[in-house]
C-alpha cells in the first residue's frame, strides 16, 4: 500500500525542507495505544527518575542547539539567531519542569480541621496517561515544548502532531528524546494536516489535549474533545496592547514596542498589535518609533511570512487601515510575499479589523489617548485576552495598570519577558483560550489532584456518619461548629 505524504517548504525559497508521512486515524490510534502501555511505565518511575532522564534530554536538546535552529530557520524562513533564542527558552523550560515537579506534585499533608481532628488528609497530583499535543507553526520549539515538557515531568505520555509547516522539528524532538529515554515510546510525533490533529484529539484514550492555534481552529478542536469529555487547553491568538504613560523611558519603549512588534515577522501570539500612548508624550514617542523602523528590514531582521494564506489577512488589514487612518511608515505596497514590511499607522478607528481582530504580521496600530485610564480601557476592549504591555516609571501606577489589564501576562518595562521566567504561567481569557503551560500552573494543568483523608482514630463521642448517631452528638457537633464560627469578626 502506498503511504501518502506531504512536503514541508522554505516559506522565503520555496524548497522542500522535507517529506513526511500522512499519518491517518489507524496510525494515530497505534501510536496513542503505544503511549498508553508507555505511560503507565514512565508514571510508575517516580519524580526522581524521570527528573534524570528530563535533565537528560535538555543536555541532549542542547549538544543539538545549532541543528535544531538551522532546522527552525528553514521550515519557518526565521533567522537562526532566532531560532536559537526560541530553543533556548524551551531548554530552560525543560530544566525547571523537571527540577519543580517533584515539589509540585508530590505527596504532601494538608490540615483536616478541628472536625476532622481525627483525620489526616493527603494530597497529590498524579499523571493522566497520555497528553495529546497539537503545536503551531511560528514557534514550533518553544509553544508546544511549554506543553511537552511539564506533561512529561508530571509523569504522562505526549503524543504530538506539530504543524504540517513545521514536521521536520517535531519529529527531531522526539528522536533526540529517545536517546535519554530508550526503553518506551514516552514522546512520539505524529505527522499529517488536519485529519490527523482531529484523530488525535477524537481518541478516547488522550487523557487532555493541549492546543496552540486560531481561535476558530480551537473551537472545532474541543468539539471532537467534547464527545469524550477529554478536557483541553487551548492557547489561541492574541491582540495585544502597549501602553506608553507619560512618564515612560520613552526611547526604551519605542525599542521594545517595535522588536515585540515585528520580530518573526509579527508572527508572535503575544506580539505587540496596538500601542496607546499617552497624549503628553505622543509626539515624542512617535518621532522615536518612526526613527527606529526606517532601520528595520524584512528578509534580514525577520524572515517571511510563514503560513501562505496569512499575507491575504494582512494585507486586507493593512488596506483597511491606510483608508482610515495616517501612514507612519509603509502601506499597501509593503506586500510583497512571501515578506511584509513594517507597516505602522495611526488614527486607526477602534472598530476596524486591524485593531479588532489578529493580524499576525509586522503591523501596528498606534493611538493617542487623553490618560493611561483611557488607554487601558481601550486595551481591555478585546475579545482577546493573552498578553500586554506597560511602560511607566512610576512602578506602583505601573503594577496597577498591569493587573487591571484584561490578560492572563503582562510586561512592565520590557516586552514578552514573562515567556521567558519558567516559573510563571502562560495563558489567557476570553478568545485566547484557557488553562495555563508554564510553571507550577501548568505542571498542575497535567495532572489530576488526588485526595485521601484516613481515619486515625475514632471521634469520641462524635460518630457523625453513622445511623447510631443520636441527639447528643448532634448537639456535641452544634456546639464545636458555634465555638468555632459562631462569633462575629471585627
Amino acid at each position: 500500500m502506498t503511504t501518502l505524504t506531504f512536503d514541508s517548504l522554505n516559506p522565503a525559497t520555496g524548497e522542500v525542507v522535507g517529506t513526511h508521512p500522512r499519518q491517518g486515524p489507524d496510525a494515530v490510534r497505534e501510536a496513542v495505544g503505544r503511549a498508553a502501555e508507555a505511560a503507565a511505565w514512565w508514571g510508575g518511575l517516580g519524580h526522581p527518575a524521570r527528573r534524570q532522564r528530563l535533565l537528560d534530554y535538555k543536555a541532549v536538546l542542547t549538544r543539538h542547539l545549532r541543528e535544531l535552529s538551522r532546522l527552525v530557520h528553514e521550515e519557518t524562513g526565521k533567522p537562526v539567531g532566532d531560532a536559537t533564542l526560541e530553543i533556548v527558552l524551551a531548554i530552560t523550560h525543560l530544566d525547571w519542569a523537571a527540577r519543580h515537579a517533584r515539589k509540585v506534585l508530590g505527596r504532601r499533608r494538608v490540615g483536616t480541621g478541628m472536625v476532622g481532628l481525627n483525620l489526616a488528609a493527603t494530597l497529590e497530583y498524579l499523571p493522566l496517561g497520555v497528553v495529546g499535543v497539537i503545536g503551531p507553526w511560528n514557534y514550533p520549539v518553544f509553544t508546544p515544548m511549554g506543553s511537552i515538557a511539564y506533561a512529561l515531568a508530571a509523569g504522562n505520555a505526549v503524543v504530538f502532531k506539530p504543524s504540517e509547516l513545521t514536521p521536520g522539528i517535531g519529529v527531531r524532538l522526539a528522536e533526540l528524546f529517545a536517546e535519554s529515554v530508550p526503553e518506551q515510546p514516552v514522546f512520539q510525533a505524529v505527522t499529517g494536516l488536519g485529519e490527523t490533529g482531529a484523530a488525535l484529539a477524537a481518541d478516547p484514550r488522550i487523557g487532555k489535549v493541549a492546543f496552540t492555534g486560531s481561535t476558530a481552529t480551537a473551537k472545532r478542536v474541543m468539539a471532537a474533545c467534547a464527545e469524550n469529555l477529554t478536557p483541553i487547553v487551548a492557547e489561541c491568538g492574541g491582540k495585544d496592547a502597549f501602553i506608553v504613560d507619560a512618564d515612560a523611558d520613552l526611547a526604551r519603549a519605542a525599542d521594545a514596542c517595535l522588536w515585540g512588534a515585528m520580530s518573526n515577522a509579527g508572527q508572535t501570539c503575544v506580539g505587540v498589535e496596538r500601542v496607546y500612548v499617552v497624549d503628553a508624550v505622543y509626539e515624542s514617542f512617535m518621532r522615536e518609533l518612526s526613527g527606529r523602523v526606517t532601520k528595520v528590514r524584512a528578509g534580514e531582521d525577520y524572515g517571511p511570512i510563514t503560513m501562505p494564506g496569512q499575507v491575504d489577512i494582512i494585507k486586507r488589514h493593512i488596506d483597511d487601515a491606510t483608508k482610515s487612518g495616517k501612514i507612519v511608515t509603509g502601506g499597501p505596497g509593503s506586500v510583497r510575499a512571501p515578506y511584509v514590511e513594517p507597516v505602522i499607522v495611526e488614527d486607526v478607528p477602534e472598530d476596524s479589523p486591524a485593531v479588532r481582530e489578529e493580524t499576525f504580521g509586522p503591523t501596528i496600530t498606534v493611538r493617542r489617548t487623553r490618560d493611561a485610564q483611557e488607554a487601558l480601557e481601550l486595551a481591555n476592549a478585546s475579545a482577546y485576552g493573552l498578553g500586554g504591555t506597560v511602560f511607566s516609571r512610576n512602578t506602583r501606577r505601573a503594577m496597577e495598570l498591569a493587573r487591571r489589564m484584561r490578560t492572563g501576562m503582562t510586561a512592565i518595562n520590557s516586552v514578552i519577558s514573562f515567556a521567558g521566567v519558567p516559573a510563571l504561567p502562560f495563558g489567557g481569557v476570553g478568545d485566547s483560550g484557557f488553562g495555563r503551560i508554564h510553571g507550577a500552573d501548568g505542571l498542575r494543568e497535567f495532572a489530576r489532584p488526588k485526595a485521601i483523608s484516613r481515619q486515625r482514630f475514632p471521634m469520641p463521642g462524635m460518630n457523625l456518619t453513622s445511623f447510631t448517631r443520636g441527639p447528643s452528638e448532634l448537639e456535641r457537633l452544634i456546639r464545636l461548629v458555634t465555638f468555632l464560627h459562631g462569633r462575629r469578626k471585627r
